[in-house]
């Protein structure tokens, strides 16, 4: 066998197709987990190394009984407060317990706006104990860059707009951005909603990004003109960080001089949705009687507000999973190439489409 193991000596040995054991290693597809582990267990044992996916099951007895004893520290650093994160709490909670099983502690750190501007480290970040750091809600380039010569491996849960340029020497793990988009404008074009729009400040991150390229992309397939008009994708001038309250004048702003509203808006996230709610309830437009809406996340508030939300469903836990194997190889295998993981999302239809019954509103 040649000294670099490949996908397909992997299939060739247990007998299955390349394109399974394809799907077991990258974590994408349906497949039953008890092939997963099986492919992820021959993985190891030929000594596969490009894993973007590693199943805890993967390790070693003698791996698993090493986590009494400490492996090191990954550390969290975020800009925002972890009740804000949209799905994170939930994907946090699963990360925070892969991560201690295996041994390592965990410690969390927001980063200052000073911090940012100076570049500098929080002083209760610990170099000598750090073996990997985990950033949510980081999308200061500079700042970004800064960490990533840091010399200790990095995983970015979504990230700067890198858009062409190359990106650093890190991981980056992102939710699926498009194909739920691309989903439900051709729905909407099948159902002759055709006049489709967009909301959100898209170049906040690559995520925002790439929803929007996802819903220009989905236009451009379905044969339905993208609009300038039917978009709102800036923010109140003059205003770094607005607030909710802030953002809602600028949409009224904005949809005060719309000569005429478009079929559907497709939100950035649920809450810039939510905001599109408040401010449209002011101004006397009814959704859905006027206007659709779709957000994205899956927000508690989502589901709870009136209408209910149709939006992209992110699958919070498989996103911590992912985030643990993705760091953990990193630390285990420091020269792996740099690898982007997406995780499935769902499309999800309630009523601000009018899909009061529909089954997929769950």
């Amino acid at each position: 066998m040649a000294d670099r193991v490949t996908i397909q000596d992997i299939a060739d040995a247990l007998g299955v197709s390349r394109n399974t054991v394809s799907k077991a290693i990258n974590n994408t597809g349906i497949l039953a987990e008890s092939t997963r582990e099986k492919v992820l267990n021959k993985a190891r044992e030929m000594g596969y190394k490009q894993f973007s996916y590693l199943n805890m099951t993967s390790f070693s007895k003698a791996e698993q009984r090493s986590a009494r004893v400490s492996m090191g520290e990954v550390v969290l650093f975020t800009t925002g407060f972890i009740g804000d994160l949209h799905f994170s709490s939930t994907m946090l909670d699963k990360f925070q317990n892969e991560i201690s099983q295996l041994g390592y502690s965990f410690t969390m750190h927001r980063i200052r706006e000073e911090e940012i501007e100076a570049l500098s480290l929080p002083a209760s970040y610990d170099r000598e104990r750090t073996v990997g750091i985990l950033c949510i809600e980081m999308f200061d380039k500079d700042y970004c860059a800064m960490l990533c010569g840091q010399d200790v491996p990095v995983l970015f849960v979504d990230s700067p707009v890198f858009g062409c340029r190359e990106p650093w020497k890190a991981d980056y793990l992102y939710m699926d951005n498009q194909s739920g988009i691309h989903s439900f404008v051709a729905e909407m074009a099948r159902r002759g909603k055709k006049r489709i729009g967009f909301i959100g400040e898209y170049m906040h991150c690559q995520s925002f990004y790439e929803r929007f390229m996802g819903y220009r992309n989905a236009m451009y397939l379905s044969g339905l003109p993208c609009r300038e008009e039917d978009c709102i994708l800036g923010n109140k001038e003059g205003v770094r960080k607005p607030d909710s309250t802030v953002y809602q004048e600028y949409l009224a702003e904005c949809l005060g001089v719309m000569k005429s509203l478009p079929d559907v808006f497709i939100c950035v996230n649920d809450f810039a949705a939510i905001d599109v709610l408040a401010v449209t309830r002011r101004m006397g437009i009814s959704v859905p009687g006027d206007v659709w809406l779709c957000g994205f996340d899956d927000s508690p508030e989502s589901r709870l507000i009136t209408p209910s939300l149709t939006t992209v469903r992110i699958h919070s836990q498989i996103m911590g999973l992912s985030a643990v194997q993705l760091l953990v190889s990193r630390i285990k295998e420091p020269t792996l190439n740099v690898r982007k993981v997406y995780t499935e999302t769902t499309l999800i239809y309630r009523e601000s489409t009018g899909d009061y019954n529909s089954v997929y509103g769950k």
